[in-house]
Formats: structure tokens, C-alpha cells, sequence
């Protein structure tokens, strides 16, 4: 689904100190590519049936691309399966507990964080890493503070902290509110948790 895109020069910017650049900026990535590289042939045989499991159950295409704040700023379309009826995200980008827009097949890829595996194609192309923070709607990114500007300056990852503390975010949000909720309950505590990583980004704190 598209979204509009920020224009780069209303993004913030980060020009502080992080831990390990060298790490993060050459070594990470080497690691990234070669372990998405083995993958994938698995990745594949797992992808498959998830995608005609998708095209035979729901109108619409089988992946879901949608915009979010990506490397150095540059925005980027992350890459899932699916999970929605088409024209879902116009609604709300928040999934709410029990909500009606994710489809029956959905249910179980989100359940099972199995609707993430297309990522690798983003790693392989360099827009997101294994373990790193994860991508924000541009709405957000464009309302980070000069602290949480750092968030954009390592790559984002499939899993991070604060995505294994809040995995199970739609009953967090809940029903009644979820995107409300999100903003008022969830985003800042994930945010605090994104800059402590990226702040602190290690070989041993990725494993």
C-alpha cells in the first residue's frame, strides 16, 4: 500500500557518537548479507506455501510493502506477507486485539511472526539487518526528539529488545483505542528501548 513519502529535509538528524561503528556500518552488514544468503534457500521452501496459503484465501496481492524510516533516513518499503484485506493500513496503522481487518491465514503468520520472513530480501538489499531497531511508520520518525534520532542511524532490524518485550503488542494496544493507545502507552517506552540499543549496538548484545 502506499503511503506519502517525508521529504528527506524534515527528517531528523543524527551526527552524535554511537558505540562500534565500525561494527555497525562494515562488519554487521558482512555477517547480514552471508547469513540472509545461507538462508534464503530455506527461507523459500518455508515462503512458498505461506504465499499460496495467502493468494488462495484473500483478494489482493500476496506481499505487503509499506513505507517506514529506514538507514541514514532513507525511507524504505519494508516487505511482509500480507496479513490484511486490501486497503486495511487506510484505516489505522495500529493492529487492534481481535481486529477485524487481518484475515484467517493472517491470524496465524501474525501469531507466529511468520509474515516477517520476506525481510531477508531487505537484508539482502541492504535496508535492514537480523537484529536492530524496529522500523517506525514515517509519522512517527519525523516526530523524533534529539535524543531518538539515533534510532535512524543504525539499521533497522526483523527483532529487537523491544520488539521481544512488547511481541504481544494488538493485546497491549487493545480494541477500543489501538492506535490512541499505541502513541500514548507504547511508542515512548519503545523509543527509550530503540535509543539504549542503538546507542549501545554490539556483536555481543545482536547474539
Amino acid at each position: 500500500a502506499a503511503q506519502a513519502v517525508v521529504s528527506p529535509d524534515v527528517l531528523p538528524f543524527w551526527d552524535g557518537a554511537l558505540s562500534h561503528p565500525i561494527y555497525s556500518k562494515v562488519v554487521k552488514r558482512i555477517f547480514d548479507f552471508l547469513l540472509a544468503l545461507v538462508l534464503l534457500p530455506f527461507g523459500l521452501i518455508v515462503m512458498l506455501p505461506i504465499a499460496l496459503s495467502v493468494m488462495l484465501t484473500s483478494q489482493g496481492p500476496i506481499f505487503y510493502r509499506a513505507l517506514r524510516g529506514g538507514y541514514h533516513n532513507r525511507a524504505f518499503n519494508i516487505l511482509k506477507f500480507r496479513t490484511m484485506f486490501v486497503g486495511a493500513d487506510q484505516y489505522s496503522g495500529t493492529t487492534a486485539l481481535n481486529d477485524p481487518r487481518v484475515t484467517r491465514v493472517g491470524r496465524v503468520l501474525r501469531r507466529t511472526k511468520l509474515d516477517e520472513l520476506p525481510q531477508l530480501f531487505n537484508i539482502l538489499k541492504g535496508d535492514m539487518s537480523f537484529i536492530g531497531p524496529r522500523p517506525e511508520l514515517l509519522k512517527y520518525t519525523v516526530r523524533y526528539t534529539l535524543k531518538e534520532q539515533c534510532i535512524l542511524w543504525v539499521r533497522p532490524g526483523i527483532s529487537d529488545p523491544s520488539s521481544i518485550k512488547l511481541i504481544s503488542l494488538d493485546e497491549a494496544v487493545g480494541h477500543d483505542d489501538p492506535e490512541g493507545a499505541y502513541e500514548r502507552n507504547i511508542l515512548g517506552e519503545k523509543n527509550r528501548m530503540r535509543v539504549a540499543y542503538a546507542q549501545n549496538q554490539s556483536f555481543a548484545t545482536d547474539m
